[in-house]
This record gives C-alpha cells, sequence and structure tokens, in this order.
C-alpha cells in the first residue's frame, strides 16, 4: 500500500500525541502521590500502590490485547486503545477512595505496551525504507516530549488546582488522539494482518525472548537512577527545589535528542546500536555516582543519561526483524520488557540504599545493570550467527 507523505506525517502525529499522553500519565502521577494520598486519606506507601497498579496494567495487558487484538484491523484497534485509555484516566479522576484509583490506574495500564507497540509498527509500515527507524523515533518522540513539557505542566496544573486535573487533562489528550487517528490514518487491508495463533507464535522465538530480555535487564540502569534523582538532589546535593524540575525536563530533552540518535544508530545496525547505548548509560550511570553531590553535574550528566534512553527503537527493530509472524504480540512485549526495568532497577537501587550503602550506589547498580543489558546482548549475537550464516549461504 502507498501512502502520500502528508498521510504519513499525520497518521505519525497522531500516534506521538498518544505516546504522549501515555508519557504524562504514567511519570505525573509518580510526582502527585503525596497530593493524593492526602486528599484520599492513605499514606503515601499506600498511594503509592496506584504507581505500581500502572506497572502491573501494563505487564499484563501488553500481551493480553496484542493477541486478542490481532483479531481487529490495527487502525481499528488503535482507536479502541487510545479510547479505553481515555476512560481509565477519566475514571481515575473521579475515583472517591485509593482502592478505586489503584483499579483505576490497572485499567489505564492495559493499553499501554499494546498501543505503543502497534503504534511502532504502524509507523513504520507507513516509512519508506531505509527510514522505518526513524519513523518508530518519531512516534516514541511523544514519550520524551512529554517528559520535557507534559510532565512538569501537568504537575503545576495538580498541584495548583488538584491532582484530578491531570487525569483530566490526559483523557482530552487521549480523544484528541484516537480522533486523529480515525481521521487522518488509512485505511487497512482488508482482512486482519494476524490472528491470535500466529501472534503466540512469537513466544516460541528465542530471538524474541532474548531481544526483550536486553531491555528488562539493561534498561533497568536508567531507572535505578531516574526513580532517586530528585531524593538525591535535595539529601546528597542540597539543590534548591527550582532546579529539581528543571533537571527532570532536561532528562526529557536528552531523551528527545537520544531518540534521534537512536533512530540512526538502528538503520545502521540493531544490535550494534543497542551495544553503543548500553555503553553509554554504563559511563553515564558511573560518571553520575562520581560527581554525586554536585548538583548541577548530576543534572546534566542525568540529561546525558537520557540520551541512551531511545535504548527502545533499536530493540524494536530487532523483534520486527526476528519475530516473523508475531510482530504485533513482539512489539507490544517490548514495552512490557521495559516496564519491567521499571520495577527492577528502583528495588535493586532500593535494596543498596537501604543496606546503607550512600546515594552514589544508585549509578553504580545503574552500570552494573547495563553491563547485564550487554551480557544478555552478546547472547543474543551468537544466536543470530547460524542465522547470518545460512542467509549467507543462501546468497
Amino acid at each position: 500500500m502507498v501512502y502520500t507523505d502528508r498521510q504519513a506525517r499525520l497518521t505519525i502525529l497522531s500516534l506521538a500525541l498518544g505516546a504522549f499522553a501515555i508519557g504524562v500519565t504514567e511519570f505525573a502521577a509518580m510526582g502527585l502521590l503525596p497530593y493524593y494520598a492526602a486528599d484520599l486519606g492513605v499514606s503515601e506507601p499506600r498511594a503509592g500502590h496506584a504507581v505500581s497498579a500502572y506497572a502491573i496494567g501494563v505487564v499484563v495487558g501488553a500481551p493480553v490485547l496484542a493477541v486478542l487484538g490481532s483479531l481487529l484491523p490495527r487502525k481499528l484497534l488503535l482507536v479502541l486503545l487510545m479510547a479505553f485509555f481515555l476512560l481509565a484516566n477519566a475514571l481515575s479522576a473521579m475515583a472517591p477512595g485509593i482502592d478505586t484509583l489503584v483499579v483505576a490506574r490497572v485499567l489505564a495500564g492495559l493499553p499501554h505496551g499494546a498501543f505503543l507497540g502497534i503504534g511502532m509498527l504502524f509507523a513504520a509500515e507507513m516509512s519508506p525504507e531505509g527510514r522505518k527507524a526513524a519513523g518508530v523515533a518519531q512516534v516514541l518522540m511523544g514519550l520524551t516530549i512529554a517528559n520535557v513539557i507534559g510532565v512538569p505542566a501537568a504537575g503545576a496544573i495538580g498541584q495548583a488546582f488538584g491532582w484530578r486535573w491531570c487525569f483530566v487533562i490526559v483523557a482530552v489528550i487521549a480523544a484528541g488522539s484516537a480522533a486523529m487517528i480515525a481521521r487522518v490514518a488509512p485505511q487497512p487491508q482488508e482482512a486482519p494482518a494476524a490472528n491470535p495463533l500466529r501472534e503466540l507464535s512469537a513466544l516460541a522465538n528465542r530471538a524474541v525472548w532474548l531481544t526483550l530480555l536486553v531491555g528488562a535487564v539493561g534498561f533497568g540502569a536508567i531507572f535505578a537512577v531516574y526513580s532517586y534523582f530528585s531524593a538525591a538532589m535535595i539529601a546528597a546535593a542540597k539543590a534548591p527545589e527550582w532546579a529539581i524540575p528543571l533537571a527532570l525536563s532536561g532528562f526529557g530533552i536528552g531523551g528527545t535528542a537520544g531518540n534521534y540518535i537512536a533512530g540512526r544508530l538502528a538503520s545502521w545496525s540493531r544490535l550494534g546500536g543497542a551495544l553503543v547505548l548500553l555503553c553509554g548509560m554504563i559511563a553515564m550511570s558511573l560518571l553520575y555516582a562520581a560527581v554525586m553531590g554536585h548538583w548541577v553535574a548530576m543534572a546534566l550528566v542525568v540529561m546525558a543519561l537520557g540520551m541512551t534512553a531511545g535504548l527502545v527503537i533499536p530493540l524494536q527493530m530487532r523483534l520486527m526483524d526476528v519475530a516473523g509472524e508475531g510482530q504485533t504480540l513482539a512489539a507490544a512485549l517490548n514495552h512490557a520488557a521495559f516496564n519491567a526495568a521499571n520495577a527492577l532497577g528502583p528495588w535493586l537501587a532500593g535494596m543498596a540504599l537501604a543496606a546503607g550503602y550512600g546515594w552514589q550506589v544508585t549509578g553504580q547498580v545503574g552500570a552494573a545493570l547495563a553491563a547485564a543489558g550487554i551480557v544478555v546482548l552478546g547472547l543474543a549475537w551468537l544466536d543470530a550467527r547460524p542465522r547470518r550464516r545460512a542467509l549467507a549461504a543462501g546468497c
């Protein structure tokens, strides 16, 4: 199917808008935790269940909705996923108590992985050869811009007018994305591109699992540092309060630049691009540990660390190469893997902090996770060697 440049640009923009809404609801909810804890009359640890609930929703929803959704045309599925996401965020805004909020956050997380995974496949299909990685990067740009603009803005609005308005804003953005996809995205082929049994074939593919494991382990480096960055800025560096949101925006700016770099790296080499980014994570994590206590240097290093967050792009392109008929499921599982990293990194760093090590240990844990990701990447490279030899022999 041939697409016009204008149609491709508008479709990718509509998908990036949905990614923007997802980025805002995922990260702004963390910053607003003290406010909904106080409003709902619960402790902050209990209110934190709403944050964990979203991640659980992503991990569960990504494979389930990808497989079941393979029965539908991709355009219709993307509209339905974003509409469901809209309703779940509206429920979050109206939650009368913490239990309802936790349920609403699980529901909001369900379409996260499937929407981003299928959206990236859609963008890659609409992009010409040699530009497919760039199309994927443009969709993910919505997530990084959310960290630069959307999260600070939603946090400020939530603090000024009440935390519920954050979820109202996300619901409005989601509505805009769903309407735009319905209007500008091209009509798919008459029959769905896949079926559930074909999608499940990805689960029997060792190359798929190794690629997912690279993200689940290696990307934990980012979260090991980022999750405790604000606390370290205050406790270890005595940074002024106004510096925290600026530094977090800096991470998003780094991520925006990193998406462009990662797209170029993925076009050059899937595994090679992932290796470069993981090496960058090791270097920046160790440098972060070295400058601990100097808040300006910490902020600059975290911005540079954000430039490595584009790891999702070469891994996504790698999955597209090896997943065969399980493209939709593999793409959705990629985001489930990164949410697993979101749990693994902070958990290991938190254990090290609880053991009495200083704040610099978060960077050291991050470096160790990135190094472990390189080990898994090496296994993926070794696993691919017989396939490369077979292809060469076939030529």
